[in-house]
């Protein structure tokens, strides 16, 4: 038997992992061998491991006996011990269900308490779509490849080879399931469990189909258009029904869910509607006032700067900001202008801001660059 490899190797993090770092490690390694959407012949094998790795790490007490002990410490659990109280269900909380991840425990042999005899609804697999800022302002329709298991079309989810006889599993007389009594200080326990000669399913094949190889379902590739409603933000999932992996016993597709991702603009700042914009202004444009042009998501709009306006001054344009999704209206586009000092002035320039000065009652007093000012130029322009 192949030496176990170290579980922290496994999930590959640091021993000083904390329990988030360590779920967000299986979750990552979790998608992309779960046996249901990997093309990896070892995919089984591979999920298998790091979902004992991560049954082990997640729990404090487990954890802290194979700090100390190794594997060494793990000798006296079972599998079932291994994985009680472990929760699998959460790991794809938020991705609209997840994978389906009930399978673990038929892949370890024991049931854990779940039914799998009757059908099973197909997995949920994810995709993700980048989109411009411009075209989340408005309704889009955009093609997305996916690749997913889908029914095989020669023996229709039987998984036996069209015209073959399947037959009654002797094991659990075609019910799918098993029962084991347990004696405790309680008294006995009865345990209902997936029948584990025929997989829950009650009956066994003989002569399995050569298309699927027996597994009832093939790998298809299929482009998908989905509608991305006008508003939309980056992190936002859509839900296309029926378009993930088959399940078993008849039991459906699962869903395709698509992540929804809006690239950085080089112009706006966006706070969920609201846009945010930054304008540069002369210093004559800020103290005698102007209409200057300011960009929208749907075009060039005018924009009063009254007389006196300060710098970082905020206008607030309404409704020039993102559709809100499901309700008729728009965020807003806030605009700040920015006064900017000209750096260099030529001497008609000078002298008419002296005047100026004079005029206010300013007394300026010339600045003369020193050594190490030209010296810090110099620098600077090197």
């Amino acid at each position: 038997m192949a030496e176990k490899r170290d579980y922290y190797d496994v999930l590959g993090v640091d021993k000083g992992a904390d329990k988030k770092e360590i779920k967000k490690a299986y979750r990552k390694l979790a998608m992309k061998y779960h046996p249901d959407v990997s093309e990896d012949e070892s995919a089984t094998e591979k999920f298998k491991e790091i979902s004992e790795a991560y049954a082990v790490l997640s729990d404090e007490e487990k954890k802290g006996t194979y700090d100390q002990f190794g594997h060494a410490g793990m000798d006296g659990f079972s599998n079932e011990d291994i994985f009680r109280n472990v929760n699998f269900d959460d790991i794809f909380q938020g991705f609209g269900g997840g994978f389906d991840m009930g399978n673990i425990f038929e892949m370890f042999g024991f049931g854990g308490g779940r039914s799998r005899g009757g059908p099973q609804r197909g997995s949920d697999i994810y995709a993700e779509i980048d989109i411009t800022l411009e075209e989340a302002a408005r309704d889009i329709e955009k093609e997305i490849s996916i690749r997913h298991a889908v029914e095989c079309p020669v023996c229709d989810g039987t998984k036996s080879e069209p015209g073959s006889d399947v037959e009654v599993c002797q094991t659990c007389g075609g019910t799918g399931q098993v029962k084991q009594v347990t004696n405790t200080i309680l008294g006995q326990m009865m345990n209902v469990r997936p029948c584990p000669e025929c997989r829950g399913e009650g009956k066994i094949v003989t002569n399995p189909c050569q298309n699927c190889n027996g597994k009832g379902k093939v790998k298809e590739n299929n482009t998908n258009t989905i509608k991305i409603p006008a508003g939309v933000e980056s992190g936002s999932r859509l839900r296309v029904a029926g378009e993930g992996n088959v399940g078993d016993v008849n039991g459906g597709y699962g869903d395709l869910i698509v992540l929804i991702n809006v690239k950085k603009h080089d112009k706006f700042e966006r706070e969920g509607p609201h846009l945010y914009f930054e304008k540069q202004i002369s210093f004559p444009q800020a103290s005698l006032g102007d209409t200057v042009d300011v960009p929208t998501i749907d075009g060039a709009v005018e924009l009063k700067i009254p007389p006196g306006t300060q710098s970082d001054s905020v206008f607030r344009l309404r409704g020039q900001g993102m559709p809100i999704m499901r309700r008729n209206s728009n965020g807003n586009l806030y605009v700040t202008v920015n006064v900017v000092v000209p750096q260099k002035l030529n001497e008609k320039q000078k002298e008419l801001l002296k005047e100026f000065a004079e005029i206010s009652g300013e007394e300026i007093h010339s600045y003369e660059k020193g050594f190490f000012d030209k010296f810090k130029d110099a620098i600077h322009n090197h």
